[in-house]
């Protein structure tokens, strides 16, 4: 049984639902971030990252939400979460994914962990100023080029799906104008209305708006 480690309203809500499509045995087990949990040396032990998501697995333990989500579509082929047979196309959604990562999860990071990446009040109170105009701007291409419907790759659901439910669900907090973006609140919407989602959204305790 694989073990998922996770905070309610982090990233790691994307794996959690792959678990659950994929029927996947694993055990949930949230990290307190209030009582500074991913800090303490049980968890570094873990994940010396001091981060979340963490799964561990019979043969190790992984991190990084696109490498965890790839995973379980790999160890769980039955479940057809990513065109494996097809190297271009999962590469397409290893593109996807990545951006969602390194960009747009940045991007957000700046308004919550600006001390990141300086020391200075007055440059971290800078980057949350930014925060709706770049998430806005992630999401801008999102809608308009690569969220290909109804879903990400298009017809097929695939592990980009969650992700992209996981990220869209901060765009109420990061104060992105959710009513630009008609297609990506469709998206969530019928992300909503898979019991998979809906019972990783309840047991992971995240709120989605």
């Amino acid at each position: 049984m694989f073990k998922l480690y996770y905070a309610p309203g982090t990233c790691a809500l994307a794996t959690h639902i792959a678990l659950e499509e994929a029927a996947a045995p694993y055990e949930a087990v949230a990290v307190d971030f209030g009582s500074q949990a991913q800090r303490s040396s049980e968890y570094l032990a873990i994940n010396p990252k001091g981060r979340v998501p963490a799964l561990v697995t019979e043969r190790g333990t992984l991190t990084e939400t696109p490498a965890l989500l790839c995973f379980v579509a790999q160890r769980f082929p039955e479940a057809d979460l990513a065109p494996l047979a097809d190297p271009l196309a999962l590469a397409q959604v290893q593109e996807f994914n990545s951006y969602l990562c390194s960009t747009v999860h940045v991007a957000h990071a700046h308004g919550r962990r600006g001390a990141r990446w300086a020391d200075d009040p007055a440059a971290i109170d800078a980057m949350k100023r930014k925060v709706p105009s770049t998430m806005t701007e992630c999401f801008e291409l999102i809608e308009g080029k690569l969220l290909k419907g109804p879903w990400v790759m298009g017809e097929r659901y695939t592990i980009c799906d969650p992700y992209l439910f996981t990220i869209g669900s901060w765009l109420e907090g990061d104060r992105v104008d959710t009513t630009k973006l008609p297609r990506v609140m469709e998206h969530r919407r019928r992300m909503l209305a898979r019991p998979a989602v809906r019972k990783a959204v309840a047991i992971s305790d995240t709120r989605i708006p």
